[in-house]
């Protein structure tokens, strides 16, 4: 059972906190006390009473949660990646043929769909903060859905140009947003976990989406069909998409405070169980201070070189997995069955090193076992013959381990960065790069290099290799705050104020706030 002690906490959205009530805390809290979180309201009419959890009633609130949020996180977050991917199925499926793709037009193909995404990552993030989270969210979903369709109808390189590009536009919501629920609804000793399982669906969208193509492909060449295997396969996936958002945008609430399989009483609790975090759930007010911060702190500089850096790889790889595994000797129909154990290498190792961050506390360092696994992949690769098809196909399951650091710093993004404003900020940074990467990518892999791309494999490894060194710089910057934090707090004049963690204040300016390592 929850109990109840009494306490005085005045409502801050009416009644800033004065320096004469609160003088020895510090002078950033109180200057921008006055406009408070989202959470305030969940308190509203129950001034004098501060909820406490017990173990108990947390974890069965826990449960709850988690068995409404989490399926629909998964599903969609599998769909996501499995929507972009289809485009790497299409091309061993006749794509590249019969719409007449020519030189380098397929790699322009897979940069476009980050084009769109780069173009619409900054306004997307200020609309996930000022509308309705859920319902925006659900209206991309099902957008990104039916322009997945359209490119079924696409005759000629200029029409999948533009399907590509309005793809990467309401696609660009749904990372972000995620992040955004994630740090809503769970503290953050269960973030990196539970960001870790719906990343991970990317590897069950990609065994998904490539059993659905191969099964596509040889039904059609065997019993024919009246339009082409590549064009169903963007039918299915596209359709399935728009329905599952469909879903979403009923069941999904904005953040507990209109949760309907909620009880008013479960609904304060869910915001209590989240003080802890020192963010809140939401601020739909812009601060152009917060916004300096987002661009003066060094932290998500860090967190934007790792994105674009990662994602050069991500983006050669995953446009070009299909043929990247012909290049082994495989047929194309074999390649899009022997991609899918790829799939599961990204699901143990997200899962895996989600759990062991969360639980021994060291989040960025245990995600840099999944860049060493990759890198040995790659070397494989590059170093073993041409007729050594198994080896290398091995190795290439090895690279499915890389996407290990990404979602860490994605979780530290929802974890490590406080300021409503601040954090949808820094997620756009972070997702910028994270298309600057993705759009280099595919330029890696020239046709003139194939069937090696060895030019392609030795950016691959130079790249993770930057990355690691970044991930120990963050880490240390991280733990360096942490000690800072901890000698203020120590003053003797120190003092923490009634409900500061739903000030919506920044990480930087709260002493309270704690690093996640």
């Amino acid at each position: 059972m929850a109990s109840e002690k009494i306490a005085t906490p005045p409502d801050m959205e009416k009644e800033p906190i004065s320096p004469e009530v609160t003088g020895t805390a510090p002078e950033e809290v109180l200057l921008h006390s006055h406009d408070a979180d989202e959470a305030m309201k969940a308190f509203a009419g129950h001034e004098g009473e501060v909820m406490v959890l017990d173990e108990a009633t947390s974890k069965k609130l826990l449960r709850k949660i988690d068995r409404h949020l989490m399926p629909l996180l998964c599903v969609i977050y599998g769909l996501n990646y499995l929507d972009k991917t289809t485009l790497s199925y299409a091309s061993v499926m006749g794509l590249q043929t019969d719409i007449g793709l020519v030189g380098s037009d397929y790699q322009w193909l897979g940069s476009m769909f980050y084009f769109g995404y780069l173009a619409w990552e900054y306004p997307t993030n200020r609309l996930l903060q000022r509308l309705p989270l859920a319902k925006y969210s659900s209206l991309c979903i099902i957008m990104w859905g039916l322009v997945l369709c359209c490119m079924a109808a696409v005759k000629s390189f200029s029409g999948a140009v533009a399907v590509r590009f309005f793809l990467g536009i309401f696609e660009s919501a749904v990372t972000p947003g995620f992040a955004l629920f994630t740090s809503q609804w769970y503290t953050k000793r269960e973030q990196g976990t539970r960001m870790g399982i719906w990343f991970s669906f990317n590897g069950f969208a990609q065994i998904f989406g490539g059993l659905v193509a191969y099964g596509i492909a040889r039904g059609t060449a065997l019993h024919g069909s009246t339009i082409a295997s590549w064009k169903i396969i963007f039918l299915v996936t596209g359709l399935l998409t728009a329905v599952i958002g469909c879903i979403f945008l009923f069941v999904m609430p904005d953040n507990q405070l209109n949760a309907r399989w909620l009880s008013k009483e479960d609904r304060r609790l869910a915001v209590e169980r989240v003080r802890i975090n020192q963010q809140g759930i939401g601020n739909k007010h812009f601060k152009l201070y917060q916004l300096k911060e987002a661009l003066t702190d060094p932290l998500p500089w860090a967190f934007v070189f790792y994105a674009c850096t990662a994602d050069i790889p991500n983006g050669g790889i995953s446009n070009f997995f299909s043929q990247l595994i012909v290049s082994f000797g495989y047929t194309a129909e074999e390649s899009l069955l022997y991609g899918t154990p790829g799939g599961a290498v990204e699901v143990v190792t997200l899962i895996l090193c989600g759990y062991l961050g969360d639980r021994y506390g060291h989040r960025i360092l245990i995600s840099c076992s999944g860049l060493v696994i990759s890198i040995i992949g790659m070397l494989l690769i590059v170093a073993l013959p041409l007729s050594n098809n198994g080896g290398r196909l091995a190795g290439y399951y090895m690279t499915q381990a890389s996407a290990t650091p990404f979602v860490a710093l994605l979780s530290l993004v929802a974890t490590n960065v406080a300021g409503y404003t601040k954090k949808t900020t820094v997620a756009a940074m972070y997702l910028i790069a994270y298309c600057i990467g993705n759009i280099i990518g595919p330029q890696t892999f020239r046709p003139k290099d194939a069937p090696r791309y060895k030019p392609a494999e030795i950016t691959i490894i130079v790249c993770w290799f930057a990355c690691i060194v970044d991930l120990i710089f963050i880490w240390w910057y991280c733990r360096n705050q942490n000690k800072k934090k901890a000698a203020v707090r120590a003053q003797p004049h120190y003092r923490k104020l009634d409900n500061q963690e739903w000030l919506d204040l920044t990480d930087r300016e709260n002493p309270e706030f704690v690093y996640t390592l």
